[in-house]
This record gives structure tokens, sequence and C-alpha cells, in this order.
């Protein structure tokens, strides 16, 4: 006969979460695969795990309750991502802020503190959704509430709130009309209620501790998700605030008219932030002012829906946001695009989600604070090889020069720690290309996935096609080399005098040198043409393309004289430069990319 459990500590309570968090884990899959509310982005699998890899990396165990309880959710919270990730960080929130000062908890006091967090939860919400991940919470809640009189054994109250989760996450099918037309369970309910079976089974099992560090977190592939009929914002926005008496009703206040599917969670010092907008640029300049912004993600819906449920490849490709393609070939590829950020002072914008070029120009111009570009974390980075993982048979990313950014580096530690874990094929490349000849390699790289190029072969390719591709850089003025430390102060002023409007060359070894010294924009323009003419010789000329700050005019007519000089073929794009690039050289530059056969 099993002992009965009356009491637990600390330990046994952080103990108990890592269990539900390895049956999330384990499950992940399976809740990409059934998500279709309120998007069918067959992602809350990968956000759910995201938390709570947070969770185990993060929280550590303490006798002391309510700090093991305080740790577990600040971890939650922090690492939370989508929907159902902030709902279950906020209901720690409120389960840690209930908790008193005590050594142990008993089963009573265990469900007492539970249905008081579901109203943090719901407080969260500005929706609350009936048939959705918050139902199940509450239900369980209040169930275990009632019991909590009737018997002191944790394994029974567990089981049997197990038994009524599993009854209320049945009831989801028939309480929303998309999940009943799919005949599927909510994504983040099921999520909780695995996340309660591996609870109960760490009790009942006689409380052996998993130990992550020696443990592969397997990663299955996913079967195609479930369609959706409509995505009615594209952004899902997320953010992490901190500061000093943050309010809930200021941040509604801000995000109501920016979308929908808004959950806001934290407390006065430290807020997280959830909704589906078409403008997360916009939204970010409002939230600004109101604490320190330590934390922002944007994943695209549209992309994310297309991928899970007509997925085109069995290679999933991926670059960052230096290589400026335009939207419809990203979306025609279903490419996906990791972006850099750009740092004023401590204010940081993901590039082209949270500002746009228009936008950065214009601060460039009217900023105290000279601007500086980071490479997205590795963290960044596993999260999204993690979620593509799922969906592809092999990876391949191509990046921005490794002379130039630690870009590259950061995606190729990443792929390492998800191919050991999901057994996927990943290959990271270094381009030593940025702006426009980046993207052309990524395209090219994209249509040979597409003509059904095995893998092996297309990595083969890629430093040919980087070879064959020419870029030079013209910039109005050496003002912004010397700020950004490209051009020493002595030569910057030296070329200020003398009206120098430099031209830049990525070299092959994939760093930058200048390549000449005209005295005016007009010569510097010819000198570009004449290189590149030289450049092309007989040879046939695959594609170019053209990146420009602010510049359309002289990005125009380098497209005017490569059409005459190719025969009549049209650049495969003319795009908004990336502010890495203008960061470097400033507004007014052009970037003319040249790839041969």
């Amino acid at each position: 006969m099993e002992s009965k459990i009356t009491e637990i500590n600390g330990f046994q309570l952080y103990h108990s979460f890592m269990a539900g968090a390895q049956r999330i884990f384990e499950n992940q899959t399976l809740l990409n695969k059934i998500n279709v509310f309120p998007v069918a982005d067959a992602d809350t699998g990968t956000n759910l795990a995201s938390t709570m890899r947070s969770i185990v990396n993060t929280a550590e165990p303490q006798q002391n309750l309510k700090y093991t309880a305080m740790a577990l959710a600040d971890a939650a919270l922090t690492g939370a991502r989508g929907n159902s990730g902030i709902i279950f960080a906020q209901f720690l929130y409120g389960f840690s802020n209930e908790i008193k000062e005590e050594e142990t908890l008993t089963v009573s006091a265990f469900a007492e503190y539970m249905k008081n967090a579901v109203r943090y939860a719901y407080e969260a919400i500005a929706n609350p959704i009936e048939g959705t991940m918050i139902s199940v919470i509450k239900d369980w809640a209040e169930y275990i509430y009632l019991l909590k009189d009737k018997f002191d054994d944790f394994i029974r109250l567990l089981l049997d709130g197990l038994n009524k989760a599993m009854e209320s996450l049945k009831m989801t099918t028939e309480t929303l009309a998309v999940l009943a037309k799919s005949n599927v369970v909510d994504a983040g309910a099921k999520g909780f209620v695995v996340f309660l079976e591996g609870m109960f089974d760490y009790f009942k099992n006689g409380q052996i501790a998993i130990n992550f560090e020696n443990q592969k977190i397997e990663i299955a592939e996913a079967i195609d998700s479930i369609n959706h009929e409509e995505i009615t914002f594209r952004y899902c926005t997320e953010a992490m605030i901190n500061g000093e008496n943050l309010k809930r009703e200021t941040f509604d206040e801000i995000m109501k008219p920016f979308g929908d599917s808004m959950v806001i969670a934290g407390s006065e010092k430290k807020v997280r932030i959830h909704i589906h907008t078409d403008e997360p640029w916009e939204l970010f300049e409002k939230i600004a002012p109101l604490g320190t912004i330590t934390y922002k993600k944007v994943d695209d819906m549209v992309l994310q829906n297309d991928l899970a449920s007509n997925r085109k490849f069995d290679i999933g490709l991926i670059t960052d946001s230096t290589c400026d393609l335009p939207m419809d070939i990203i979306e025609k590829y279903q490419i996906q695009v990791i972006p850099l950020t750009v740092h004023f002072g401590q204010d940081f914008y993901l590039d082209r989600l949270t500002m746009q070029p228009k936008q950065f120009f214009h601060k460039l111009v009217s900023s105290d604070v000279y601007p500086t570009t980071a490479q997205p974390t590795i963290s960044e980075f596993v999260n999204r090889y993690n979620y593509l993982s799922t969906h592809y048979k092999s990876i391949i990313s191509a990046h921005i020069s490794s002379g130039m950014s630690g870009t590259w580096q950061n995606s190729l530690n990443a792929s390492r720690k998800i191919h050991n874990e999901s057994g996927k094929k990943i290959d990271v490349v270094d381009t030593k290309k940025l702006t426009s000849a980046l993207g052309l390699i990524v395209l090219r790289t994209a249509m040979a996935i597409e003509s059904g190029m095995d893998h092996d072969e297309i990595v083969k390719k890629m430093p040919e096609w980087s070879n064959n591709t020419r870029i030079l850089v013209t910039s109005k003025t050496m003002k912004y080399m010397v700020k950004s430390g490209r051009v020493s102060y002595s030569k910057g002023l030296m070329g200020k005098l003398l009206g120098i409007k430099p031209i830049v060359e990525v070299k092959p070894h994939g760093k930058t040198e200048v390549f000449g010294k005209p005295l005016n924009e007009k010569a510097s323009m010819k000198m570009v043409m004449k290189e590149m003419t030289r450049f092309v010789g007989d040879k046939k000329v695959w594609g170019y393309a053209i990146s420009h700050a602010d510049n359309l005019e002289t990005a125009q007519w380098y497209a005017d004289q490569v059409k005459e000089l190719t025969g009549g073929k049209e650049p495969v794009f003319i795009q908004e430069a990336s502010p890495v690039l203008v960061t470097n050289t400033g507004i007014g530059v052009v970037a003319l990319s040249v790839m041969l056969e």
C-alpha cells in the first residue's frame, strides 16, 4: 500500500514541476499539431517547451517554499512564449504571491493557493475565452479546492484533480466551434493537463528527480498541422518590461487599439505582454516610455500557419534580417528570417519587426546616441531551430559574414545543440556577404531547394555562389563610417575636407575594404559600374539586386545600367537596406550586388 504524502517542501514542489516540464517536452510535437486556436501557427508545444526550458535552466530549488515558488514563477515569466506560456507563467505568479512564509504546504493550503491563483491568470487576459487553457486551469483549481478538506494525501488530490482536468479538456472541443470543426482539444489546455500528469507521476512513482543535464529532450518530427481559415493580425508580439509602479491598466489602454489575443502578466516591477497585431513597430514606440524593455519577440503567424499547413519543401531555410529580401520572396519560399537588433543606448529594436527602415533613418538623424547593432542570441536561434526541426527533414542556414557579425557563430552553436537533441541535419553557412549579396545567395539556395537539389549538394554549391557574387557599396559621406569606427577620425576629417564619397567592397574573405575614393557621387556611381562591367565581362549574370537607404533614385540608376549591361535582365529586387549596413555607412548608401551563373 502506498504511503501518503501529507505535506511537501520547496524541493518537492520544484522537482514535481521539473517532472511536469519533462512531460511538456515529450508532448510538444502533439501540442504543435493540434494548435488551431487562436491561430493555427503550430507552435503551442514549442512555446510551452520554451517556457519550461526557462524554468529548468533558471529556477533553483530551496527548502523555503515561497522562495522556490517565486523562483519558478519568475523563470516562467522570463522565458514565457506565446499565449499559453504567458498565461501559465501568470498563474504561477499568482500561486507564488499567495503562498505564505511556511516551511511546508499541506494539501489544504496547496489547493487554496492554486484556487486563488486563477484570478491572477484571468486578470492577465483582456478577453478570456472559455474552452481554452484558462478554463481547464480554473476547473482543476476549483475542483481540488472542493477536495481540500476531504483527505490529506497529495497523491490522491493530484489524481482526482487530474481526472477532473481531463474531463474539462474534453469539453474544450464542444465549447469552441473551431476545435469541434477540427475534432481536437485546445492545445494550451492539453499542455496544462500533461504538465499535471508529470506532477502526479513524480509523487506516485517515488519522487525520483529528473536529471536534465544528462538527458536529451527528444524532438520528434511533426505531422502536418490542421489548417485555420483566417488570421486577423499578422504578428504575435511579446515583450518584457522592467520598471517601477508598472500598471496593468496603462498597458491595457495603450495596447487595445493594436490588435487582439492580449495578455498582460507580471507585477509592478516586471510585466510580460502578448498581443497579435499588424504594427509591432508602432506598438513598441508607445510602450517604450513605460519602462525598460528587456526582451522582445515578434513571430510572423502568416508564415507560421503557411509552414504548418502548407509546407512546400523537406529542407528548411534560415537567414537573418541583413539579407534585405522583400516579403514576397520570403513568403514564396517559406524562408525563416531571424532579426538582428539595433541599439540606441539602452533602447533596442528588432530589425524590420519593431523598427522599420524609415523609422531607423529618422532616429539615426534625430537621436543623440549613435546606434550599434547586435547579433541574435543563441537562445533565439535555439527556439527557431527547435520549432523548425519538428517540421523539416533538414535545415540550411545562410548568414551575414562572420567577419562582420557574430550571427553565424551563434547560429552554429544553436544548430549543434538542436542537432544533438533531434538528430536532424543542420548546416550553417558563412556566406561572407551581407545585404543584397546575402539576399541573392539565400534566394539561389531557396530556388535550389525548390528544384529538388539534395541538401549536401546545395551546401557544397553555396561557397561557389558566394565567390561568384560581387558587392560594391557607395556612400554619400564618410561621417557615418567615422561614427561607427570603420574609418579613423583623422581619415574621416581628411575625407570630409576633400569631399570624398567612398566606395566600399566586401572582399571574398568576408570583410570590408575601401575600394575607391571619388570626389562626388556621380563619379562614385560611374566607378562602381565600370568595375561591375569588368567583373561581368563576357560571363552570364544569374541575377542582381540593390539595397539602399532612402536613395531610390540612385538605386534605380544602377538598375537601369545593369539591365543594359545584361541585355534587359530585370533586378531580382530593389529594397530598403538593413540598419546593419546603414549604421556603418549612413543614409543615402546604395549596395549593388551581382551574381554570375
